[in-house]
């Protein structure tokens, strides 16, 4: 959907509200958008971006940002040690890496995954059979725009 750049305006406006007053993890910062959107109501934004040149744009744009931390680096391992996180935004890597993230999260926190296309079936995409099968969340497809969607999943207690 967005080609691995940045977040479309819809998703920053979600992210805003999803992030209000929580502690907040990013994997995929690309050039630092959706942190700097979800730093206006977080309590804290720890961004990963792999990408050492888009992670030295994200790093300018984000400066100011007293609130955010950018990590350069593999996210499994920058985030080692950390959380819980009330939001966890996955915006880079498979599906297989979910798990990992969970095990970030807290209960009642949540993961977001965008930049998906709206209204395929749930069997044989594994996004979407994760995120929507797996017992330990609570979740909801939702469109964004008429033409891409993200998931919202909540971790259960």
């Amino acid at each position: 959907m967005t080609g691995g750049g940045s977040s479309i305006p819809e998703v920053r406006a979600l992210l805003r509200v999803l992030a209000a007053g929580r502690d907040v993890a990013e994997i995929g910062t690309a050039f630092g958008e959706g942190a700097a959107a979800m730093a206006e109501t977080a309590r804290s934004v720890v961004t990963v971006e792999r990408d050492p040149d888009r992670a030295a744009v994200a790093r300018k744009r984000l400066a100011d940002l007293r609130n955010v931390e950018l990590l350069e680096g593999e996210w499994r391992e920058a985030l080692r040690g950390r959380g819980p996180f009330g939001l966890f935004f996955f915006d880079a890597g498979p599906a297989y890496e979910f798990d990992a993230a969970l095990e970030l999260l807290g209960p009642g926190g949540l993961l977001v995954k965008d930049d998906l296309t709206p209204g395929r079936p749930v069997h044989g995409d594994p996004v979407r059979e994760f995120l929507l099968r797996d017992p330990r969340l609570v979740a909801a497809e939702v469109l964004t725009t008429p033409s891409s969607a993200a998931i919202v999943a909540v971790r259960r207690g």
